[in-house]
């Protein structure tokens, strides 16, 4: 089983590949080898449903004749000269790219520094199942919980591996270990569920299974008996685990390809106010232990960690090279990288916490709605409109009160971002990471 944390051989064909491409003819190219492990455990009413193992190695060749490219995808690698000739045929027979190329040379990453985002233990289904078991009967003991929708544990593991014409090789290995449960409590039409979910890159860093499991019992009783909420203009409070979906807008809003494309609302906004003064949102790709975190990126290129909003003006774009080039700028290192061309996106994101707690911002909020689940997706990053279903709680007098669902939740991103306030309960849950927000001057739409 330790031969896949060994990546030596992946780097060596990978090297070959590129070397393969450059004889057949190709000006430059670069070979990326993707690798995925994983076990995943399924229980329901303490009986094991599935169990799932998935192996296996994936190898993209992208070569360049001149501003022409081509990609071609294997999962074996018998014949690099068979695979790079064929992708040096279809380059040239390609539409040319005027922003096509490798990463500039003096942005590649020359250091790799250690983020601590391989945990080398590998677990055995039996222990898989044994945590699996064990959160789902945390979350059937509480009081209320009627039936189970499940538990599930998983592990896996992420490489990559890049080797470049132009001198560049690196690779690395992430780790993951998730747990989750669902609960369902009450009876016949009057049943609400919910549940509680944990990834981590270290298996030490994940709550006990008794902490998620009750998590999600709990959850799934505060639901019962849910009434509609009054249609009314007010403010919204959304749950951490929510609030993470307002900034997955942000983050798709200030993607360079979208703003190559004009495709974002948030397009003409560079270096503008689009949150309150004093709001800060980071990208950190090298944050210790973190679920986004690397040591390059896509490209090779060394990722920069930087402040995307800062006392509420938007700062960058997320950018690879082609992006940045399209837009006369220079990559800032977020270029991911599956199969096929790199393409920007966000990697550590956090949306900085406020001064108050959660229980203060409710309290000021005096009446309004705190919402818990989404759903549907209804951001439009074209037009920046906003509309979701939600389901949560009342405030009253700036206290939860009583449970809510049928809601529709709507405005514009341009003003949601602008009467946004976080709290201080900010945790690393995701790599989406944001503390309990409050927006004022939302369309909270029910009876």
């Amino acid at each position: 089983m330790t031969q896949i944390l060994d990546q030596s051989d992946l780097t060596d064909r990978a090297a070959r590949l590129v070397e393969a491409a450059r004889r057949a003819g190709a000006d430059a190219a670069d070979a990326v080898c993707v690798r995925g492990v994983s076990l995943s455990v399924e229980v329901r009413l303490g009986k094991t449903e599935e169990t799932g193992r998935a192996e296996g190695d994936d190898f993209t060749l992208r070569v360049f004749v001149g501003r022409r490219t081509a990609n071609v995808s294997a999962n074996v690698v018998s014949d690099p000269a068979e695979l790079a000739e064929r992708a040096v045929a279809m380059a040239r027979v390609a539409p040319e790219d005027p922003y096509a190329g490798l990463a500039d040379a003096g942005r590649l990453a020359t250091s790799f520094p250690d983020l601590d985002v391989l945990d080398a233990a590998i677990p055995s289904a039996a222990e898989m199942t044994e945590m699996a078991l064990a959160t789902e009967d945390a979350a059937r003991a509480v009081d209320g919980v009627t039936n189970s929708g499940g538990a599930s544990a998983g592990w896996s593991l992420g490489g990559l591996v890049l080797a470049t014409s132009g001198g560049f090789t690196g690779s690395y290995l992430t780790s993951r270990f998730s747990l989750s449960a669902s609960a369902i409590a009450g009876s016949g039409t009057a049943m609400e569920r919910d549940y509680e979910a944990e990834v981590k890159v270290h298996r030490a860093d994940l709550s006990d299974p008794a902490t998620i499991g009750r998590k999600a019992g709990e959850r799934a009783v505060r639901r019962l008996n849910p009434t509609q909420f009054a249609t009314m203009k007010g403010t919204v409070v959304f749950d951490p685990r929510v609030a993470t979906s307002l900034l997955g807008s942000l983050a798709g809003a200030t993607n360079g390809a979208a703003i190559a494309r004009k495709t974002s609302f948030l397009r003409d906004r560079m270096g503008e106010r689009i949150f309150a003064p004093g709001i800060r949102v980071t990208d950190d790709p090298h944050r210790l232990r973190g679920l986004a975190s690397r040591p390059f990126d896509g490209e090779g290129v060394a990722p920069e960690a930087f402040d995307l909003i800062a006392d509420g003006v938007l700062q960058r774009w997320f950018l690879d090279s082609a992006t940045a080039r399209e837009l006369g700028l220079e990559t800032n290192g977020h270029a991911a990288r599956g199969g096929g061309n790199p393409s920007p996106g966000s990697t550590n994101l956090t949306l900085q916490p406020g001064p108050q707690s959660p229980e203060e911002l409710i309290r000021a909020v005096g009446e309004g709605l705190y919402v818990t689940e989404m759903i549907g997706h209804g951001a439009n990053l074209i037009t920046g409109d906003y509309s979701r279903g939600a389901a949560g709680f009342a405030i009253r007098g700036g206290e939860l009160a009583e449970p809510v669902s049928e809601i529709t939740v709507a405005g514009h991103l341009r003003d949601i971002f602008l009467n946004l306030t976080p709290a201080s309960d900010l945790t690393y849950r995701f790599a989406l990471s944001a503390p309990t927000v409050a927006v004022e001057g939302l369309t909270i739409a029910g009876r």
